[in-house]
């Protein structure tokens, strides 16, 4: 039996709410299913709203060991090659927001923050623990395991992603919303490119049905590539009819690629022969969060992609978790240390002052997905607002000013 705080998931949400916690000298236990501490998928964007949040933790030399910071980011027609768009980010970046826009691999993240909570001594972590359900009662809460054993905390955070298993029993069964768009994931190394795409640089390809994303990680050493096209696992794009779509790790094939891309720019088509190995992962998310109740209700909350799941085309899945984390850790700041009759309204305080970023940012993911891969008249008026608007149109000063402070 255990009096600490529940924290389910042990991916970057959930490491970043024990840091937010442990900081805040709030005992935890952090509960992860799998037998080891690890990450999947391959690289990740940080804009300076979430670099941000790992500079207030201590955190900023640890990125700066294994990230890159783009010189800038060029969006460009993937058939025509023909330049699109341009942001500063570098220099640039810094001077306006304070903070940089940082590229890396997923792993390289989940480590720095593995390294920070396990030097917490509030912190204890658990392997092997598959939550089975749990049960909130006047007082606290209490869990099962699969395995049985029986934990009693005063409060219940689930980090757990988007099938969440805490969010199933707060909300009810809820189906997940395919998206109808498939990504494929590849990593090269920066020796193994052409010196024409070694350039420092966020580079995003826009066509029809497509977009192709590739940026340079761990301090530029390795460049990650996504290819996102639209399909069905199966149907002519790897994997096999009625897979599970929750896996990272489904088998894809280059010619698949290649066929979905269809004419593409040769720069691009280089960048794809580049990659030795794919990967293929079906996009799902939910509905924008619609309210406070799908944050937290009494004592149990959700963070992360268990609340707000996003699609990746606003490069803000990670941040928005770590914004999560980090008002918990600065509510915790304002109110002291909290006793088992306030976790609930806690709890509350972090849903309103979260949820309705979240839902805009779920939007705006979802709606940049429908202007990458336009085509027709929407194709061309997305063209031509890039050309007159420049860098206004590009950059997002309402995210990367974040996250707002809940005082």
């Amino acid at each position: 039996m255990t009096q600490d705080v529940i924290v389910v998931g042990g991916g970057i949400g959930g490491l970043g709410a024990a840091l937010a916690l442990g900081r805040s000298q709030v005992r935890v236990r952090l509960l992860e299913q799998a037998s080891a501490f690890g990450e999947v998928g391959a690289g990740l964007q940080l804009g300076p709203n979430a670099v941000r949040v790992l500079t207030e933790w201590g955190l900023s030399d640890a990125l700066g060991g294994c990230a890159a910071f783009p010189d800038a980011l060029m969006v460009r027609d993937a058939h025509a090659g023909s330049v699109l768009g341009r942001l500063r980010l570098g220099q640039a970046m810094q001077e306006r927001y304070g903070q940089p826009y940082a590229t890396l691999h997923r792993a390289d993240l989940h480590a720095l923050l593995l390294k920070a909570v396990q030097e917490l001594a509030p912190v204890t972590l658990q392997l092997g623990a598959r939550v089975a359900g749990y049960a909130e009662r006047a007082d606290g809460i209490e869990m099962t395991l699969e395995d049985e054993t029986a934990l009693n905390a005063p409060a219940l955070i689930g980090c757990d992603g988007l099938w969440s298993r805490v969010r199933s029993q707060m909300l009810g069964a809820q189906a997940v919303r395919a998206s109808g768009h498939l990504a494929y994931r590849g990593m090269v190394r920066s020796a193994d490119l052409p010196l024409a795409l070694r350039a420092p640089v966020v580079t995003a390809w826009l066509g029809p049905k497509l977009h192709v994303v590739h940026y340079p990680v761990r301090r530029g050493e390795w460049f990650n590539v996504v290819a996102v096209v639209h399909g069905v696992l199966g149907q002519g794009h790897g994997g096999a009819v009625g897979a599970d779509p929750s896996s990272w790790s489904h088998q894809a094939q280059a010619a698949d690629l290649l066929c979905a891309l269809g004419p593409a720019y040769s720069e691009l088509l280089a960048m794809i022969d580049a990659v030795p190995a794919w990967t293929l992962w079906a996009l799902n998310d939910r509905p924008p969060i619609r309210g406070p109740a799908e944050h937290a209700q009494g004592r149990v909350a959700l963070l992360g992609d268990a609340a707000h799941p996003l699609r990746p085309y606003l490069a803000q899945g990670a941040a928005m978790a770590l914004e999560d984390a980090w008002t918990l850790g600065r509510l915790l700041a304002h109110q002291g240390a909290p006793s088992a009759d306030t976790w609930p309204r806690l709890f509350d305080r972090l849903a309103q002052a979260r949820w309705q970023r979240n839902a805009r940012v779920q939007q705006r993911s979802a709606r940049n997905g429908s202007i990458f891969h336009a085509s027709g008249v929407v194709r061309l008026g997305r063209n031509a607002a890039m050309a007159m608007l420049g860098e206004a149109l590009l950059d997002n000063p309402w995210l990367y000013a974040g996250p707002p402070d809940p005082a």
